[in-house]
């Protein structure tokens, strides 16, 4: 039997966590494996995103999310300039290793940002690279090129996180 969580209608538990969601949202150009996006929807549930953008057409694996997605904001975009007005006037960061200019580590994360995720198999366009006000790189150490797409938006999720939660950053004790 399955128990709804904390016995609050799906309704009553987003307007619980409306409140103490976090200032940035992420994007994903959709990937070419539709389990990806799922796992990415998860994911971003756990660090309580302002907003998923969802940016193309492809279908995604909803039984990846977990059922995370009912409690998400999800923004579907049909193309990129469709994302690109969804997201005007705010500072947009790429993460793309080959036009990286920064890295994780060194990256500034303003408030209201959106993490921009590329698809697997071409990773993002010269029209959103354009449009980033940053673009940065997960550091590597081996001889692999690129993380998964879902790893990757795992670990600059975290990376925020760690920045701003007191819990992850000793400076903000």
């Amino acid at each position: 039997m399955k128990v709804p969580a904390f016995n609050l209608s799906t309704d009553e538990i987003r307007e619980e966590l409306a409140p103490i969601r976090h200032p940035f949202s992420i994007a994903v150009c959709r990937a070419k494996n539709p389990f990806n996006i799922g796992a990415i929807i998860r994911t971003a549930h756990s660090f309580l995103v302002r907003e998923i953008f969802l940016v193309g057409t492809e279908p995604w694996y909803e039984r990846a999310a977990m059922g995370m997605a009912k409690y998400e904001t999800i923004v579907e975009c049909p193309d990129e300039d469709a994302f690109l007005e969804a997201v005007r006037g705010r500072p947009l960061i790429g993460v793309e290793r080959d036009h990286a200019r920064t890295t994780l580590w060194e990256a500034e994360m303003p408030d209201g940002l959106v993490f921009l995720f590329g698809s697997e198999n071409d990773g993002l366009s010269d029209h959103l690279l354009a449009a980033c006000s940053q673009v940065l790189a997960i550091p590597m150490y081996g001889i692999n090129h690129s993380y998964p797409v879902a790893i990757a938006a795992g670990m600059v999720m975290c990376e925020w996180a760690r920045r701003r939660d007191p819990r992850g950053n000793p400076s903000l004790r």
